[in-house]
This record gives structure tokens, sequence and C-alpha cells, in this order.
């Protein structure tokens, strides 16, 4: 496809800001692809990956924005790079003898003398420059949350190590999720005030416990991330253990969990032990660790699932006895759903987070299914580059290869919503599971721009003779700027099988394979197929 390819020089944009602004020019001018990067190298390369390093945007520099416009219309070329200049440059003009905004502040020390009180930097600058920034709010006796990632192994140590030592918390770097006293930082959602304090080295498994948390009435005192790599063995769980010592401390904090896919197995230890000696009830969950990944004692409590998490923290909090394993609540009655016949048989899972992936492919062992995924549980499971699926998948489309020049489909569904049509046209699948996330930073109405979707996917499959089942569940509450109930309405009136939970739509997706699978065989469907109450 015809590209226009252009610099604009000498100003910056954090990615969010940038993929906010190329959601905004497709949606205003209809042109297939905007593609908004700073100039660095990393993202060149990512551009080389896609096939748009066009020559006009080769020497831009790291403080430059790179510009990919992709349509087969010069026109609305034209018009998406003039609304790209509008909406970086700011679409209001000053009024004629309006005052002067105050600028904003150009540096951290620029932003403590304005603000001598805070003490938290947010930082959300290319990975090659957020090291630096992150050193200087330390010095400046800043706690950082460090939404960028790309930040080398090295820096991360480094940033770490001098925190430690002026008793300052890094959370990050590609930190996506944190809660603090109550106001969310990234990708976060609105949840209630309470005596529970997590811990994650994952975004969305944070925003799922603190919204079951939520939803099961308990509420939250903090969310701390860490970012994904504190957990390995280079990084040694430093900002976890921080987290947990100031947890162990606050006040506000009567229940600690901690939510990650398996730590490297010394950080696991420590972090055993720490919680071991902590003297607040810790509920543990690393995902598909063996055994939990802990042991489990009178004051640790571990946890198989991001329901089984919330599930402890709550009945902690109210003082309740804890049950060894959490069973999700069961999906409602299905009593209009058809189920698939038995030529259809694999799952596929659309995930926009990357532990919603993880969870579903550990419940999916259990039930003794071997599932590939672009992320997967075991290196002999993963897909072929391009990440075309077979058998039964799991996909992480937040992951980078479908990220390169695309915002985040937790931001921009497009991406997603073209894999459900291909998922659907394919007579082997029996059900497609999806998530959906609400919360700051998603889409303003995720659901409304995935029902219609939804509803041609089971056209598409309706036409060639095959009932296809869709499976969703809605990570927020109702208190989110997107409001849960009327997400979840706009589901419903799709046909969606809507689960409470994403270990229960990881359940229920299952049930319907299982159900598929001793379906008698039939070379036509009838529109009077057999119900069930899953």
């Amino acid at each position: 496809m015809p590209i226009k390819a252009l610099v604009k020089a000498n100003i910056y944009k954090d990615s969010v800001a940038l993929m906010r602004t190329a959601q905004l020019v497709v949606a205003r001018t209809g042109v297939r692809r905007a593609t908004l990067l700073m100039g660095t190298s990393g993202n060149k390369n990512l551009l080389v990956q896609a096939g748009l390093l066009d020559p006009a945007i080769k020497n831009a520099q790291p403080n430059d924005i790179m510009i990919v416009i992709e349509d087969d219309s010069d026109d609305a070329a034209e018009a998406a790079i003039s609304q790209v200049h509008a909406l970086i440059e700011g679409e209001e003009p000053r009024r004629a003898g309006s005052a002067t905004a105050d600028a904003p502040p150009r540096s951290i020390a620029a932003g403590v003398a304005l603000a001598p009180n805070a003490n938290l930097a947010q930082i959300s600058v290319p990975g090659p420059y957020a090291g630096a920034e992150a050193l200087k709010a330390l010095h400046q006796g800043l706690n950082v949350f460090l939404f960028s990632d790309n930040v080398p192994l090295e820096q991360e140590r480094v940033i770490k190590d001098l925190a430690r030592r002026k008793d300052l918390l890094v959370m990050g770097p590609d930190c996506g999720t944190a809660i603090i006293r109550g106001v969310p930082l990234g990708f976060a959602n609105v949840v209630r005030r309470g005596a529970v304090g997590l811990v994650g080295a994952s975004g969305t498994g944070l925003q799922e416990v603190s919204c079951r948390i939520h939803q099961l009435g308990g509420g939250i005192s903090h969310a701390i991330g860490t970012g994904s790599r504190d957990i390995s063995e280079a990084i040694g769980g430093s900002t976890m253990s921080q987290a947990l010592q100031l947890l162990a401390t606050d006040p506000d904090t009567k229940i600690i969990a901690i939510v990650s896919k398996p730590p490297a197995a010394s950080v696991q230890r420590s972090i055993g032990r720490e919680a071991q000696s902590i003297g607040k009830p810790v509920v543990v969950c690393f995902l598909g660790a063996p055994g939990g990944g802990a042991a489990g004692t009178s004051s640790i409590h571990l946890a198989s699932t991001l329901y089984d998490t919330a599930a402890k923290a709550v009945a902690l909090e109210r003082g309740n006895a804890v049950v060894t394993s959490a069973a999700a609540p069961p999906t409602e009655a299905i009593t209009d759903e058809r189920f698939p016949g038995h030529e259809q048989r694999f799952v596929r899972g659309l995930f926009s987070g990357g532990t919603f992936c993880y969870e579903a492919q550990i419940i999916w062992r259990q039930h003794g299914i071997k599932t590939f995924s672009n992320a997967p549980l075991d290196a002999g499971c993963r897909l072929s580059e391009g990440g075309a699926s077979r058998e039964h998948c799991a996909i992480d489309l937040g992951s980078d290869e479908f990220t390169i020049g695309r915002p985040h489909p937790m931001i921009d569904p497009s991406l997603r919503i073209e894999r459900l049509l291909q998922e659907a046209r394919d007579p082997s699948v029996a059900v497609i599971l999806l998530d959906v996330v609400l919360g700051y930073g998603s889409h303003e109405d995720p659901a409304g721009i995935l029902a219609p979707a939804i509803g041609e996917a089971k056209s598409v499959a309706a036409r060639d003779g095959r009932h296809l089942p869709i499976v969703c569940f809605v990570c927020g509450t109702e208190e989110d700027p997107q409001v849960l109930s009327s997400q979840e309405s706009a589901l419903r009136r799709e046909g969606v099988l809507l689960a409470p939970s994403s270990t229960a739509a990881a359940e229920l997706a299952m049930g319907i394979v299982h159900q598929a699978a001793t379906a008698a065989p039939r070379t036509a469907r009838s529109p009077a197929s057999s119900k069930s109450s899953g």
C-alpha cells in the first residue's frame, strides 16, 4: 500500500500520546493506518520490520517524530498529515488578547520547582533516555513510575540500586499499572479504597485482581507495579522486595497479595522468605509455578488463578476462612446458546492483556489441552513468525510483533477485529475468547467498537452453516470512565457469553471445547441443536 512519510523535527511526545494521536487521525480521516513514533534507532528497527521505513524519515533524530500514513488515496493521506500537525501542535488557537499560558516544565528540576510537595515522577520517554530521567528524579528525592520500556538492563540495575540507597521506589521500567493512595497511574481502574495491598510484575494481572477484589466487596490500599524484568535473576526482585516492605509498614494495608508470572528461582525463594517475615497475611500467586511457587503456611496463602487471588485476599480482609482454592463463580446459565458441532474442535483466545493470555494457557493445560501461542508456556508451543493460528491458540495481541507502528489493542482494537474475523472463517474453530479492558488509558468504548465485529464474526460462521460461540469477560468496574454495565450490555446484545472474570472465561471456553468434542458428528447443522446450562 502507498505510504507518505515525513519528519516533524525537534518536538517530543510520549508513546501513549502518539498512539492516541494516531488513533484520532485514523478515526477522523479514514486512512488505512497512521504510525507516529519518535526517531530512535529502536523505533526505526520496528519500522524496518513492518516495511515502513521510508527514505524520508531515515535520518530522523531521537527528538523528532516520524510520521507514516498508509492509504491508497493521496487526498486522504494529505488530510491525515494535516490532522497530525494540528493534533501535535494543539488544535485550539489562542484567542486574541487572551493571556499566554504558563509554559510547561521541560525538566524534572523545573517540575519540582513548580510542585515542591510532589513525591513521585511519572516518566514516559524513549527507552534510551528514560534511565537518565529516572536518575534525575531520584536525585530530586522523587519516587518513580517508569512507564517507558526498552531501558537497558544495566541501567535498570543502577536505577534500582540508587533507589534502595535513597529509600525511594522505582516502579518499572515497562510498568503499565499502579494505584497509589487511590490515584491511578498508567492503565488502571477505579476501585474502592480498602485494606488489600497489591504487588505485581504484571499490569493486566494487577488490573484484574484489583477489579475482582472490588467486585467481591473488598478494597485496595495500594497497587504497586514492578515492571516485568524486576523478577528476573539480573534484577533480583528489587522493587517487589521494597514494595513488600512498604506495605508491611503501611497502617492502611492489612492484607498483601502478590501477582506475577513465575520469577527466577532465586527471586522466588527470597520473596517467599520475605513474605513469611512480614507479619501480615500474604496471598501469593506466581501463575503457573509448580506448587504455587512458594510454601503455604499460616500466613502465606497460595493462589492458582487471578480470581483465586482476589477471593483469598477479600476473605482475609473480612476475617473469613480461606478456602483451599476459590473457584471462579459460574457463568450465567447458557439457555439460548447452541454449542458448536463435532467438526469444530479448537479454542482461539485473542487477548489484549498478556497475563490473561498466560492464565488461559495454564487453565487449558490443566484440562489436558496443548495450546500454541506467541507467548507460550512451553518453548515447543511457540507459533511461527507472523503468528498464524494452529490448533488451540492463545494470542497476546499486545506483544511487540503485533504493535509495530500500531497502538496497543487496549487503545485501538482494530487489529484484534481483523484477527477476530479471520478466526471466524476457520471451520475448525469451536469458540473464540476475548478480553475487554476498561479504565484509564484504555479505549473510551471498547465494547462498542468490538460488538459490531462480534456480530459480523458470528454471521460469517452462520453463512457457512456453523454456530460460533464467543466468550468475553470485562476487566473493569462500574466507576470506570467506560462504565462496566454499559460495556457488558453492548456485548450481550451481540449474543456474547459473558463470564464474570478472566478465570471463569477460560474455564467456560474450555467447557465449550469439550462439549464440541463429545457432540455427535453431523453433516448438516440444524437450527434446533441441543442446549446446555454450562
